[in-house]
């Protein structure tokens, strides 16, 4: 699937592989042509993506391709073994979570996950939590605090489901107790949004030690498009609201409201899986090496305290 501010690139892509071809079938040294032309393709995309406009990122982050958190899970682990069940409920296939060994660590896994297809996308709720979704990640939060082990959420979701059977079994109050708890987890917690970041339902999951976004990611209160809904009564001007809402990686990192941006692969994630995956390891076992160190009650005070400073104005 081709963006829009991708045409551009594809179409020189095209003519590369067409100049291959011909050279490849007649035999034709074209050599200097070629590299030219690659290195015209390199400069094109690397311009494109360095400005990109927020919501050309958020277009970036709903690619179809892009790997969900069951595919870096099983990329960066071996040995993983997903858990189900909230123990009250059901087991919630829009969360996922699981105990995994990075590099022989082992630690707890949680995030959403969305399908790739129309029967996959029904059965995980299109990465649309249920309250036992969230009451599923904190059993595996508690569990893996029993057994101190570090916990590694991944974020990639439109929202917690809005739906009315999730409001009559307590949706608000699971997402609070959530927040509530992860306060108070004693053993490291690392957030990293890899995708999607809308709401409360990315909240539910996002209270850690340390707090990551993938370079073409979102976070914010709304989606774009219900923010459109809302103050202009159309879908029309998404656009507009993704640029007054400020969510991208590098809005996050000036307010304060995340720790470090985990850059991509030129082209986005989806263009090179496999080293987006070796980054995001590289990152986790470094942070969690470096939380470990720490006192676990400084730990959680430092936790607080950072959450406590976001949205404050110092007077200068």
């Amino acid at each position: 699937m081709l963006l829009d501010f991708e045409k551009p690139i594809a179409e020189l892509e095209e003519k590369l592989a067409d100049m291959k071809k011909i050279a490849s079938e007649t035999n034709t040294d074209i050599k200097s042509a070629i590299e030219r032309l690659e290195n015209e393709i390199i400069s094109l995309k690397t311009d494109t993506f360095k400005n990109l406009t927020r919501w050309q990122r958020v277009q970036v982050s709903r690619h179809p391709d892009r790997p969900y958190t069951l595919d870096y899970i099983y990329l960066i682990t071996h040995d993983f073994i997903e858990l189900h069940g909230d123990r009250s409920v059901k087991d919630d296939k829009a969360m996922i979570g699981g105990f995994g060994k990075v590099d022989g660590k082992t630690m707890m896994l949680i995030g959403q996950q969305k399908g790739r297809n129309t029967k996959q996308r029904q059965m995980r709720n299109f990465g649309m939590a249920n309250p036992e979704g969230y009451r599923k990640a904190l059993r595996l939060m508690k569990l893996a605090e029993k057994f101190k082990k570090p916990i590694v959420t991944l974020i990639d979701t439109p929202g917690a489901f809005p739906g009315i059977e999730a409001e009559e079994r307590g949706q608000g109050e699971a997402i609070a107790r959530n927040l509530k708890e992860m306060f108070m987890l004693k053993v490291p917690v690392i957030c990293i949004i890899i995708g999607e970041g809308a709401s409360g339902g990315a909240l539910g999951i996002a209270i850690g030690d340390k707090i990551f976004m993938l370079e073409n990611t979102w976070y914010s209160v709304i989606s774009p498009e219900s923010c459109s809904s809302i103050l202009w009564r159309s879908w029309e001007f998404k656009e507009q609201a993704a640029q007054a809402l400020k969510l991208t990686a590098t809005d996050m990192k000036s307010f304060g409201i995340i720790d470090e941006i985990i850059p991509e692969p030129l082209g986005g994630a989806h263009t090179d899986v496999p080293a987006m995956a070796n980054e995001l390891k590289k990152v986790i076992l470094n942070t969690i090496s470096e939380l470990e160190k720490m006192n676990p009650d400084k730990r959680i005070e430092m936790r607080m305290e950072k959450f406590f400073q976001i949205g404050i104005e110092k007077e200068k």
